[in-house]
């Protein structure tokens, strides 16, 4: 069953090249889909086009579909092209001819924007709560472990003294920018375009504010050439704001990876969270972290993807944005997986202390040790070059016991402002 169908049955190759996977990404789409329907009769209702008895008819039948997309009962089976077919015949299969009036005054095209909408403002509020958790636990992580003193690497050269709650606390303050993100995205879904139907509006007396507010978005896109331009641009948004936080992830993954190794053994994770190998019976693999990075830089390169799927296009639908719900439905089930296991394991990491009294540490402190002279009245140059004759004739001696309190700093992390900046972003 196609919505558009006449009286020309399509080609069975075009029938499986145009629906591709759709059916399976539906699946993830159809709640949305009854949501959008029931608050479209209701408004139908409002204006006269149902009668009050119609609008609970289609409303209870609608219920009773949305719970089986939520238990896992709805399929979409071959002679369907999609969610709306599949729902629009189960209404019509209840209700006879009052199921095919569902579709008064809509398009399939603004049916699924204001599906996807619905899904990404869902899905990114969940998003948001994963980041918040690790959040959390990253400043938890820098409060416990702040007095402990992490080589500082610049060009993957030992720098200067940085410090597991510097580490830690600065992966949350990056989290802060990634809720900006995805707080942008979620912004631009918020906007209700149900209504523009195929993209030029409709003949019938539509009520635009009802359904905006029955299906809780902030405002409306009001034209309706403008609507379904949205579609496209509120996927790459979620793309972007999904492909920012995964560059955060990818990269405290690596700073993982590599601390993990013998080579810095900076810190530990309990044997269960790690892998070994088939020959090597000494091997504490982190495969977990090592499949977070990689997927995560593999979202990192979805907003460029979708960026070439709309590239060019004119106003009005197009069916290639069809091919955009399955990369962002995969990136949402993605990032979401990967905040989880982020998170499950990096509760249970394991800081080694005393790190810098190695030797092999000693340069760490060189800044600290030739900022002592200029605080004595040496100017800096002056202060640099006697450092760098000390180092070359061996009698550099590192002044350990640092004093850095400037806000940000090792010594002075402003964790509650940390805190506060979150809190007021995610308020």
């Amino acid at each position: 069953m196609k919505l558009w169908q006449k009286n020309t049955p399509s080609h069975e190759k075009i029938d499986h090249f145009t629906v591709g996977n759709d059916r399976t990404y539906d699946l993830a789409l159809a709640p949305y889909d009854c949501i959008a329907s029931k608050a479209h009769a209701q408004m139908l209702g409002e204006i006269g086009l149902l009668s009050s008895k119609e609008v609970e008819e289609v409303t209870q039948a609608l219920e009773v579909i949305l719970n089986e997309t939520l238990n896992g009962a709805f399929v979409i089976e071959k002679e369907f092209e999609d969610m709306h077919s599949k729902i629009e015949f189960l209404l019509t299969e209840q209700l006879g001819d009052l199921g095919k009036k569902i579709h008064t005054a809509r398009s399939r095209n603004d049916q699924v924007l204001v599906a996807l909408q619905l899904y990404v403002k869902e899905e990114l509020t969940q998003i948001k709560k994963e980041v918040i958790q690790l959040f959390d636990l990253l400043l938890e992580l820098a409060d416990r472990n702040q007095q402990e003193l992490l080589p500082g690497y610049t060009h993957m050269q030992v720098a200067m003294p940085s410090s597991f709650g510097l580490w830690f606390s600065a992966y949350a303050e990056s989290l802060v920018d990634d809720v900006a993100f995805l707080n942008t995205a979620f912004q631009l879904a918020d906007q209700n375009p149900l209504g523009s139907a195929a993209g030029f509006g409709s003949s019938f007396p539509i009520d635009r504010d009802f359904t905006t507010q029955a299906l809780g978005f902030e405002t409306l896109k009001y034209n309706v050439v403008a609507a379904q331009m949205g579609r496209g641009k509120v996927e790459k948004a979620t793309a972007t704001a999904i492909g920012m936080l995964a560059g955060t992830l990818a990269k405290l993954a690596m700073d993982i990876c590599m601390y993990m190794g013998q080579d810095f053994d900076f810190i530990r994770f309990p044997e269960e969270l790690t892998t070994g190998s088939s020959i090597m019976p000494h091997k504490k693999n982190p495969d977990v972290f090592e499949l977070i990075r990689g997927k995560c830089n593999l979202l990192q390169g979805l907003p460029q993807q979708l960026a070439l799927l709309t590239s060019n296009l004119p106003s009005g639908y197009h069916r290639e944005m069809q091919l955009a719900k399955a990369p962002l439905v995969e990136a949402v089930q993605e990032i979401k997986a990967c905040l989880e296991m982020m998170r499950f394991s990096l509760s249970k990491i394991e800081v080694r202390k005393n790190i810098t009294e190695d030797s092999k540490y000693d340069y760490l402190f060189s800044v600290d040790t030739l900022n002592e002279w200029v605080k004595q009245g040496m100017p800096f140059r002056e202060a640099y070059q006697k450092m760098g004759k000390e180092i070359a004739s061996g009698n550099y001696q590192p002044k350990r016991d640092l004093d850095h309190r400037h806000i940000g700093s090792l010594g002075n992390l402003q964790l509650d402002a940390i805190r506060a900046k979150m809190n007021s972003i995610n308020s």
